[in-house]
């Protein structure tokens, strides 16, 4: 069984190992700095970068992460402290729906809500398409994280005065807050390689624009749209755009691991430390 379960777990790394592989191999070889520092090329025209859609990238996760960091957490910190209330278990079950529904989904209500009504594709609409991505996301983390605080810290707050409103945020969401930055961490990751709703919302650009009420360009788009070029200059480009992708999620999940196990470590010296004393 011990042998099975190992081939069984190799079976389904090998893809994987596969395909970062072959986008490391076909990525790195492409990188320059002109990819960085310059906005892309006309087509047929060797040279360019994607400077324009690094810069746009940053720009809709910024923006999605002021949309979805502040009322994600609020409201897992709600679920957590109000879990059996009425507003709280529908605000649970709709939470887990939009966990579940599929990028393109979100990205197609953003174009009816904002792009149709405003008859122009925007930065502002891709940002809260991914905002609402990354929403249910860090709400259902949050409450996890905060479900495990003990209830000796929350009474103990109370009983030295505070407020039921300060307790939560001041002493419940201060301890749980390494969980929190995790999920938080692992949903920027997310929204940051997502293409789909862009198509709806940000549409793209192929000039240099940073204006949040016109279309703007991003990584993940021009990515699909050079792996289509029958100019190879371009699908060079792609595979490097993929590569700085694939860093970037990587890294954002390395800096969520590393969180997690400082987390763990100050857990585990705590009590060493009180002994000691």
């Amino acid at each position: 069984m011990q042998g099975l379960l190992w081939t069984a777990a190799m079976l389904a790394v090998l893809p994987l190992v596969a395909i970062v592989t072959h986008i490391v191999g076909s990525g790195f070889a492409a990188l320059s700095t002109s990819l960085f520092f310059k906005s892309p090329a006309p087509a047929g025209v060797s040279g360019g970068g994607m400077a324009n859609g690094i810069a746009g990238t940053l720009l809709l996760v910024a923006m999605a992460s002021v949309i979805g960091l502040p009322f994600g957490i609020g409201a897992g910190l709600f679920l957590a402290e109000r879990a059996g209330t009425r507003l709280a278990r529908i605000t649970r079950f709709i939470a887990d729906v939009l966990s579940g529904l599929p990028s393109i989904v979100l990205g197609i209500v953003a174009w009816e809500l904002i792009v149709r009504p405003s008859g122009q594709f925007s930065a502002i609409a891709g940002g809260v398409a991914l905002g609402a991505l990354m929403l249910p996301l860090v709400a259902r983390a949050t409450e996890e994280m905060v479900r495990l605080v003990p209830n000796a810290l929350r009474e103990s707050a109370l009983a030295l005065g505070y407020s039921q409103w300060r307790t939560s945020l001041t002493v419940v969401l201060r301890t749980a807050l390494p969980g929190v930055l995790t999920a938080v961490l692992v949903a920027l990751a997310r929204v940051a390689g997502e293409t789909a709703p862009l198509l709806f919302t940000a549409l793209g650009n192929a000039y240099w624009s940073l204006n949040p009420t016109e279309p703007i360009a991003a990584l993940p788009l021009q990515i699909f749209s050079y792996a289509q070029s029958p100019y190879d200059d371009q699908r060079a480009q792609a595979w490097a755009g993929a590569f700085l992708l694939l860093v970037l999620i990587a890294g954002l999940s390395l800096i969520a691991r590393l969180v997690v196990r400082a987390r763990q470590r100050l857990l585990r010296a705590g009590p060493s430390r009180t002994d000691a004393s």
